[in-house]
């Protein structure tokens, strides 16, 4: 497998950093089955990063956990509008807020 064009360009900046010794051999293992170094694999992860303007990737179930609390709670928080709303504005029936939405009842 070939690599990503972005490892291909020069390097001119030295990073250091300080990982557990397991987890480095477990990485290079497995970027090695895709033909990288774990040198070409933190370039990719840094072109992604800059390409999506944060990371690029879920890097847990945890954090897809937090994804569904903060979609739970902003799906929440627009309910709550729409409570507020109805209440002020007044409830409309089901076939109107369909004729609002151009949706047909079936």
């Amino acid at each position: 497998m070939e690599h990503a064009s972005q490892t291909s360009g020069a390097k001119s900046a030295t990073f250091q950093m300080r990982i557990n010794q397991e987890v480095k051999k477990e990485a290079e293992e497995l970027f090695a089955a895709y033909g990288l170094t774990l040198t070409d694999a933190v370039n990719v992860f840094l072109r992604q990063l800059l390409n999506t303007g944060g990371l690029p990737f879920l890097l847990s179930p945890e954090n897809a956990e937090y994804i569904k609390a903060k979609a739970m709670k902003q799906m929440l928080t627009e309910a709550e509008k729409g409570w507020q709303s109805a209440e002020a504005e007044g409830w409309v029936s089901l076939d109107e807020a369909e004729a609002r939405l151009g949706i047909a009842h079936e």
